[in-house]
């Protein structure tokens, strides 16, 4: 084998345009990639610059709904409050009911004694008014002991006008 040959003239044009196309495509990457380095380290801020306003969004809106829970809270607190007073209050109410009840039940008692009551007592004013039978000593012809007043419900005679559960006996 023999040794090898300088390379012709041809060749060498060759060579150095294939090399030249080399290096322009060379130079020509090295331009996209630093222009696509470019566009990255751009969207790269941006993204950093959205993030960081995301956040003091996020934070903001953490710090409203803080404060909206914290009102909800009082409001909350102010509501059971006004329930818990007005549960008092219908207890009272509850209360003062049963005890009118009472009072119309027993004011309903004596409005369906009243007529007997007031026969009754016509009929006892009738027998003062009648007196003491003088000539009658039996034990049972004189109820009325000497020296009582006219019949009443109270013992202080100016009881007699007084009003009993509204009414006046």
């Amino acid at each position: 084998m023999a040794a090898s040959s300088p390379p012709t003239p041809v060749q060498i044009r060759e060579a150095n345009a294939h090399l030249a196309a080399l290096h322009g495509r060379v130079a020509q990457l090295e331009a996209r990639l630093a222009a696509a380095e470019e566009t990255v380290r751009g969207q790269a801020g941006s993204l950093i610059r959205k993030d960081a306003e995301t956040r003091r969004a996020l934070e903001e809106m953490a710090s409203q709904k803080g404060r909206e829970i914290a009102a909800l809270e009082e409001q909350l607190r102010s509501s059971q409050d006004r329930v818990q007073e007005l549960l008092g209050l219908i207890r009272e109410k509850d209360g003062l009911i049963l005890r009118l009840r009472h009072r119309s039940r027993l004011l309903g008692e004596i409005c369906r004694c009243r007529p007997v009551l007031d026969t009754l007592l016509a009929q006892m004013s009738e027998g003062e008014r009648l007196g003491p039978d003088s000539g009658d000593d039996s034990p049972d012809s004189n109820c009325v002991p000497d020296g009582a007043r006219d019949f009443s419900l109270g013992s202080d005679p100016q009881d007699s006008d007084m009003a009993l559960f509204g009414t006046t006996v």
